[in-house]
């Protein structure tokens, strides 16, 4: 691969529009003040809330490539680093995204990390203390972090489980922001600009919202997230009725008890 090649490869990831996002508090400061330490950080919050938009607005904000990893638990260790393949020109080592993103100083954000398995996280343990290097194993490489390289993990504290969590040992090594959903008001205001309804039924929105988080811990092991009302607006935009959004958009996709679907659906016509 050209230097010319490397370059377009990482260019691909900077982010070029600012992306729309709302301060909760003060993440962004903290964000920033860790960033310049360059301190591993750990987003905390649950599905939907907004985790992935605030690092892809840091990333804009910072003016740096941001590579992101869905983590799933078929994930190996190889498809973080790399691995050799075979093309024309035979076996030929082609790098990770978290390779990629140490080599040329990236935000490598690793989306919820509890679902990936523990001996696949445990690769970025030398990246995430002060030596910050990057053991490549089958190359007998050692690759040394870009001054700019910053490792980022999100993790949401309602899925953990006796099998399903992170090592004390991996989350030691993060500094950490806690995110939830946004305050009432500020819900609606972003429900609003991402779906494009109007102000009255975002409202209507985050209030059902509000209703269905109530049963976590009920039956539900989420309410409805910020997300899922933005696809309920973009519906209701579309010229759908706002039960019919909420039961496409929110309803049905949450849970598959009936007994909580009915009591969804009075919570919704109970809001419109």
């Amino acid at each position: 691969m050209t230097t010319s090649d490397i370059g377009s490869t990482i260019d691909q990831y900077i982010i070029e529009s600012e992306p729309y996002y709302q301060p909760l508090g003060n993440e962004i400061g903290f964000f920033e003040a860790a960033f310049a330490e360059r301190l591993p950080m750990m987003l905390k919050g649950p599905t939907g809330c907004g985790k992935t938009r605030f690092i892809e607005y840091m990333a804009y904000r910072l003016k740096k490539p941001l590579i992101t990893v869905s983590c799933h638990e078929d994930m190996t260790a190889s498809d973080l680093v790399g691995r050799y393949l075979l093309d024309g020109d035979g076996t030929i080592w082609h790098d990770g995204p978290l390779t990629l993103a140490v080599r040329h100083g990236a935000i490598c954000y690793l989306d919820e990390i509890v679902e990936a398995r523990q001996d696949t996280t445990v690769v970025i343990h030398s990246l995430t203390d002060d030596r910050r290097v990057l053991p490549l194993e089958k190359r007998n490489e050692l690759v040394t972090a870009h001054p700019d390289f910053e490792m980022v993990i999100s993790y949401n504290p309602g899925y953990q489980s006796v099998l399903k969590d992170l090592k004390e040992s991996t989350k030691q090594r993060f500094s950490a922001l806690d995110f939830q959903y946004p305050d009432t008001s500020l819900e609606a205001d972003i429900v609003a600009h991402e779906s494009g309804v109007d102000i009255e039924v975002a409202v209507k929105l985050v209030n059902i919202a509000g209703r269905s988080r109530n049963l976590k811990g009920f039956g539900l092991d989420e309410g409805a997230s910020t997300r899922t009302l933005i696809y309920a607006g973009k519906l209701v935009k579309r010229g759908l009725s706002l039960q019919d959004a909420c039961q496409i958009a929110l309803v049905l996709p949450i849970t598959d008890d009936p007994q909580l679907r009915d009591s969804l659906s009075t919570a919704i016509s109970a809001c419109i």
